[in-house]
C-alpha cells in the first residue's frame, strides 16, 4: 500500500488477528517433535518409555507440568519454574539439589543419549481430563508447531467429547496423528459390538478378526479396530491416522513409522526455508517522493489501532477466564485447584496475546515499509527491518525493557521480573527461538499463590472468587499498559529505521 505524493492518505488498517489458538502449519524453523496426549489411566508414560527405551519413572513430572525429552550426550533434568531466571535441577523423587520448588514447573526438560531423539523430540502433556479449555488450546498450539500427535488410550476407555473435539481440530490440520491402544484393567477385553469400519483395518496392527495360528481371534487387533471405528464415526477426518496396540512388536513398528515421518517432515521444513532469503543483502532504494507522503502519520494511526484492538481482545479473554474460574471454584476444582486452573488460563492468554501482537506488528512493518520503499518487501528485507526495529526497542520503551514476566502474587497484585531467562521459564512447550520483533507476553502465578490456596484452612469459595476477580483485574490493567507501551516502542523504532532510509535514499538495515 503506497500513497501518491500529495494524494489522500489511506485509512489505517490492522492486520487480521487470529480469533483463538489452534493448530497451524508448522513454521519452517520449528524443531520436529511428537506431542503425546491422552486420558489418565492409559499408561501413556509406559508407551513413551518403551518408545524411547527408558525406565518409565524417568519420565515422571509434577501434575500439570509438561515434559520435553530431547537428545544430549550428558543426561540432564531441569525444571522451569515461573518466577526464576534459571532452571532448577529436578528429580521425580523430590531429591533435587537446590531450593524446593515454590510451585509446579511449567515444564521439565529431560535430555538423554538416545539416538532416536536426534530425529525428533518427545513432549508429554498433562492428562486430557485435566486440561480444560485453556489447556486444550495450549495442546493444539504445541501440536501445530511440533507436527505430530501421539494419542494414547486404554482398551476399556472411551473417547470423551472434549477429546473428540481436540482430535477433530488436529484432523483439520497437516499434523500427523498416531494412536496407541493399551491394555485396560482387564487386559485386552472383548470390545462391545461396533459397526463395521469401511476404511479397512488399522495401520501398524494386525487386521481385526484375522485368526492367529491356532484359530483364535487377535483380541488386541479387535480392540484397536473397535476404537478406530468409534472415533471415525465422530471424526471422519482421522481416516489416515496410524493405529497400533501397545505390544513390543507394534511399538517397534510405531517407532519406525515416526522415524519415517520425521525424515519426510525434516526435508519439507528444510526446503521451505532457504539458508539465505531473497533480499538479505540487496541494495533497497526508497520510493521517490515518499518523504512527502504521510507515512509517519499512517504508521502512528495503524499502531494505535492495532494496540486498541488487542487491548479489547485481552479484556474479553479475561472476562471469559473470570467466568470459567468462578464456575470451577464453585462446581469443579474448588479452592485447592484454583492455582493450577488460573495459571493455565494465564498461560493460554499469554500465548494468544503474543500471537496477536506478532501478527499485528508484522502487518505494521510490512505496510510502513511498502509505503517508504514503494512495494512489497522480500523475506530478506523484512528480516533486516525486523532486526533493526528490535535493536532499537529498548531505546523507546519508556525507560523499561520489554522482556519481562508478570507474576500474580498471593495478595492478587502483579509483580514483574525482568530478564530473558525469566520469560523462558513460562513456556510449557518452548519450540524454536523467536524471530519476531517483540518478546513474548508472559503472565503466570507466583509460588505463594499455591501455598495460599492449597494450604489447610483456605477452603473459602467466596474468598477465592473475590481474590481471582481482583487478580484478573490487575492482570488486565497491567497488560493494557504493556500492549500500549509495546506498540508505541515499535512505532518509534520503526519510524527511526525508515526515517534513516529516507535521509540516505536507501534502506540502511
Amino acid at each position: 500500500m503506497t500513497d501518491e505524493p500529495g494524494g489522500p492518505a489511506a485509512p489505517p488498517r490492522c492486520a487480521p488477528l487470529p480469533t483463538r489458538l489452534g493448530v497451524t502449519e508448522p513454521p519452517a524453523g520449528e524443531p520436529i517433535a511428537v506431542v503425546a496426549a491422552g486420558p489418565a489411566g492409559a499408561a501413556r508414560r509406559d508407551v513413551l518409555a518403551a518408545l524411547l527405551g527408558l525406565a518409565p519413572e524417568r519420565l515422571a513430572v509434577p501434575p500439570g507440568s509438561w515434559l520435553l525429552v530431547d537428545h544430549a550426550r550428558v543426561p540432564t533434568r531441569a525444571a522451569y519454574v515461573p518466577g526464576y531466571r534459571q532452571p532448577h535441577a529436578y528429580a521425580p523423587d523430590g531429591s533435587a539439589a537446590g531450593p524446593a520448588l515454590a510451585r509446579p514447573p511449567r515444564r521439565v526438560e529431560l535430555t538423554v543419549a538416545e539416538p532416536l531423539l536426534r530425529r525428533f523430540a518427545v513432549v508429554d502433556t498433562p492428562d486430557t481430563g485435566t486440561l480444560g479449555l485453556a489447556g486444550g488450546r495450549l495442546l493444539l498450539d504445541a501440536v501445530g508447531r511440533a507436527g505430530a500427535l501421539l494419542f494414547v488410550i486404554a482398551a476399556d476407555q472411551a473417547f470423551t467429547a472434549a477429546e473428540r473435539h481436540l482430535l477433530a481440530e488436529v484432523a483439520g490440520s497437516s499434523a500427523e496423528v498416531f494412536v496407541v491402544v493399551t491394555p485396560g484393567l482387564s487386559g485386552w477385553a472383548a470390545p462391545p459390538p461396533e459397526p463395521a469400519d469401511p476404511a479397512g483395518p488399522p495401520e501398524l496392527a494386525e487386521p481385526a478378526g484375522v485368526p492367529e495360528p491356532g484359530g483364535a481371534v487377535d483380541p488386541a487387533g479387535a480392540v484397536v479396530a473397535a476404537h478406530r471405528a468409534a472415533l471415525l464415526a465422530a471424526v471422519p477426518g482421522l481416516a489416515r491416522a496410524r493405529w497400533c496396540p501397545a505390544r513390543p512388536d507394534d511399538i517397534e513398528a510405531l517407532r519406525r513409522a515416526i522415524v519415517g515421518w520425521a525424515a519426510d517432515e525434516g526435508l519439507r521444513r528444510g526446503s521451505a526455508q532457504p539458508p539465505e532469503p531473497p533480499g538479505a543483502h540487496d541494495r533497497v532504494p526508497v520510493l521517490p517522493g515518499a518523504e512527502a507522503t504521510d507515512w509517519a502519520g499512517q504508521l502512528e494511526r495503524q499502531a494505535r489501532s492495532c494496540a486498541q484492538r488487542i487491548r479489547q481482545d485481552v479484556a474479553l479473554e479475561l472476562a471469559d477466564t473470570h467466568l470459567r474460574v468462578v464456575q470451577e471454584i464453585v462446581f469443579g476444582v474448588g479452592c485447592a485447584g484454583l492455582p493450577q486452573l488460573l495459571d493455565r488460563e494465564l498461560e493460554a492468554l499469554s500465548l494468544l496475546a503474543t500471537a496477536r501482537c506478532d501478527q499485528a506488528v508484522r502487518g505494521i512493518c510490512d505496510d510502513a515499509a511498502e509505503r517508504v520503499l514503494g512495494g512489497p518487501v522480500s523475506d530478506g528485507v523484512r528480516r533486516r527491518i525486523v532486526e533493526a526495529v528490535r535493536f532499537g526497542l529498548d531505546d523507546h520503551a519508556a525507560g523499561r525493557g520489554l522482556d519481562r514476566v508478570l507474576l500474580v502474587t498471593s495478595t492478587a497484585a502483579v509483580a514483574e521480573l525482568a530478564g530473558p531467562g525469566a520469560a523462558d521459564a513460562l513456556r510449557g512447550y518452548p519450540g524454536a527461538e523467536r524471530a519476531e520483533v517483540l518478546p513474548p507476553v508472559a503472565v503466570a502465578l507466583s509460588g505463594p499463590c499455591w501455598q495460599r490456596w492449597r494450604g489447610p484452612g483456605n477452603d473459602d469459595p467466596g474468598g477465592a472468587r473475590a481474590w481471582a476477580q481482583r487478580a484478573l483485574r490487575e492482570v488486565e490493567l497491567e497488560l493494557t499498559r504493556e500492549v500500549s507501551r509495546r506498540f508505541e516502542a515499535v512505532r518509534l523504532s520503526l519510524a527511526t529505521v525508515l526515517a534513516d532510509a529516507l535521509d540516505h535514499g536507501i534502506l540502511l538495515a
